[in-house]
């Protein structure tokens, strides 16, 4: 099987990412199918090849386009400049991908983000085992079986402008199936694509031979026990492979980065953004699973549509109209409404523990097309109630996380609360955050001559990791001049300063002692840079008035309302527990001297007699 000439690879243009849309024609089942035998191990190959050299991966790297190829088929790397966020190892060299300006592929992709996609390695090593194939130069020279019939293939190569010019093959006789997929996937640099091959039938076809079965179901037991999910150990769905090269369910992956950023396997930081539902599904794995599981996939899928219908909270989340709540941070209820104490109650005892909390709308404003004049603001958090202690006298105390942010869509009331169908708010990916960076502060690297010498730096000129560090800088110093909101209460309360910057606006507005009004615009911002440039603007506003934060608006907020000192809440918040500890500690204590007095009249013990001597004798 050769080519007249080896021109330039070109690789396969995908129309979407979801490889759920793969022709069935090619990925339909083997026992059913009836082309010949040939047909059958381009079948085989096609599963495992690598999407730029065409050989059977050798440590397959996944892409974050969803493209699978040989880390040997990386393209060379090029330094990355105007990028200091995230900060992780590999972040500082990229590369243009292969797939540039098609389907999901943004172009350049960086070197951290592709790591080696370890079940897809798996796999390849299993088929090299099963099917005998190797991957090296040598695999020219195999043998071939000698039978009967005489088959001939032909490869749709590029001879210059003329593309897709069928060449001259070399034909070979009936073999095995592993024989066959040695003569198809030869380990070395080709200009065809297994998906191109033309087959020249013969006249009286043949259906698959028994041990080419028997052999493709020893190939599909063994590759089942790698497509389990490591967090719902059910069979893969959707798979999505993590940068540090490990693959789970999307929907699993979404539920992980709910309550954690590391990876369930390696415990490493997955870095990839709350917006799972966007990013490129594992197109070799999904093209595996589809083709050996394809019953398995569509009952998993039925088995998920019903839990979904039945438990979609986003249809009817409960809302609590309250305060500002920010994800990653705790917040502290005490409720003593009965229409809260009621969805408070409906939710620990009968939900999945979530509610909404949003804030009121204290100036009536419109909030959307959507909603309209509604008592409360159209962008909230998700929280997740951690501990809940109903007291004595009915009202209950709530510490509850922020996992995510929502807006709302539609609301309406059950019981005297509001309830709401919102939709999830997500970051934008790494590669929108980095590309932003690099963006804003080219276009701000030439000088403004407006600006005097002394002028400070507009924020959209400071890189992402100097935006942390000017905020990081306004605490320290406030640190130092005492301030009240960054009592050891509060920092117990809400920890220390992050080191994380995706974290770190998140804790800044929670303790930043401003009104809510002002603090509002930071739920809505969807990236990492974003938020921390509201943050530094917030320190320098603060820090011109002799960093002496004072409570109300900055800027032409309406400065006439009041507001409690965060410290005062805290304190209020630990006295009321101390308290209700204390008082049940008083009633155990009661209690027990009831008992003590009940068991005395019940059980009441003998007077003490004299000793009567050895004869009974006075």
């Amino acid at each position: 099987m050769e080519s007249t000439e080896n021109s330039s690879i070109q690789p396969p243009q995908p129309e979407d990412a979801d490889i759920s849309a793969v022709e069935t024609s090619d990925l339909s089942d083997l026992k059913e199918s009836t082309p010949n035998e040939l047909h059958l191990a381009h079948l085989v190959v096609r599963l495992i090849q690598c999407q730029h050299c065409s050989r059977p991966l050798t440590i397959p790297v996944r892409l974050p386009c969803g493209n699978s190829i040989c880390r040997s088929c990386l393209p060379p790397s090029r330094p990355r400049t105007g990028i200091t966020y995230p900060v992780a190892e590999g972040r500082e060299e990229g590369f243009t991908c292969y797939w540039e300006g098609t389907g999901s592929c943004a172009g350049d992709h960086c070197v951290g983000d592709c790591g080696s996609d370890v079940v897809l390695g798996n796999i390849a090593t299993l088929f090299q085992e099963e099917l005998a194939f190797s991957t090296t130069p040598d695999t020219e020279n195999a043998e071939v079986e000698q039978t009967r019939e005489v088959r001939s293939i032909r490869w749709m190569v590029n001879h210059g402008d003329d593309v897709k010019k069928r060449s001259p093959g070399r034909s070979h006789r009936e073999a095995s199936l592993a024989t066959r997929v040695v003569f198809i996937g030869l380990g070395r640099p080709t200009a065809h694509d297994a998906s191109e091959v033309v087959y020249e039938e013969n006249p009286a076809g043949q259906h698959h031979k028994p041990e080419d079965i028997d052999q493709l179901q020893r190939l599909k037991d063994r590759v089942s026990s790698e497509l389990d999910c490591q967090v719902c150990y059910s069979l893969i769905l959707d798979p999505l492979t993590t940068p540090c090269g490990h693959t789970f369910c999307r929907k699993c992956v979404a539920r992980v980065l709910d309550h954690t950023d590391l990876c369930p396997v390696c415990r490493r930081k997955v870095g990839m953004p709350s917006a799972i539902h966007s990013e490129p599904l594992n197109r070799t794995l999904a093209c595996i699973i589809d083709h050996f599981f394809a019953d398995q996939v569509a009952a998993r899928r039925e088995a998920v549509a019903q839990d979904e219908m039945g438990t979609d909270h986003e249809k009817s989340l409960p809302l609590f109209v309250c305060t500002m709540s920010f994800p990653t941070m705790p917040t502290f209820l005490h409720i003593f409404e009965p229409r809260y104490r009621l969805m408070i109650r409906r939710v620990v005892d009968g939900g999945d523990g979530k509610f909404g909390m949003v804030m009121y709308n204290r100036r009536g404003r419109p909030q959307g097309d959507e909603l309209g004049s509604v008592p409360f603001m159209q962008y909230g958090t998700l929280l997740m109630v951690e501990r809940y202690e109903l007291l004595p006298d009915g009202r209950s105390l709530v510490i509850a996380t922020g996992i995510s942010r929502f807006k709302v869509l539609e609301a309406g009331e059950l019981d005297g609360y509001h309830v709401a169908r919102t939709e999830r708010v997500d970051d934008i990916n790494l590669a929108d955050e980095e590309r932003l960076e690099a963006t804003e502060t080219a276009a701000a690297a030439i000088p403004d001559p407006s600006l005097g010498p002394n002028a400070e730096p507009p924020l959209d000129s400071l890189s992402t990791q100097e935006l942390v560090a000017l905020s990081r800088d306004f605490i320290r110093k406030q640190r130092s001049a005492g301030a009240p909101w960054l009592h050891p209460r509060v920092m117990l309360a809400y920890g220390p300063v992050p080191t994380d910057a995706a974290r770190f606006p998140w804790w800044f507005a929670s303790i930043l002692p401003i009104s809510e009004e002002e603090k509002y615009p930071i739920l809505s911002a969807r990236s990492v840079r974003e938020r921390l440039k509201i943050s530094a603007r917030w320190a320098r506003e603060l820090e011109a008035r002799d960093c002496q934060p004072e409570h109300g608006d900055i800027g032409d907020e309406d400065m006439n309302e009041t507001y409690i000192p965060q410290t005062l809440v805290i304190g209020a918040f630990l006295a009321i527990f101390l308290a209700h500890v204390g008082v049940n500690f008083l009633q155990v204590m009661r209690a027990g001297r009831r008992r003590r007095r009940n068991l005395e009249l019940q059980f009441p013990q003998p007077l003490p007699q004299r000793d009567h001597g050895i004869n009974g004798e006075q």
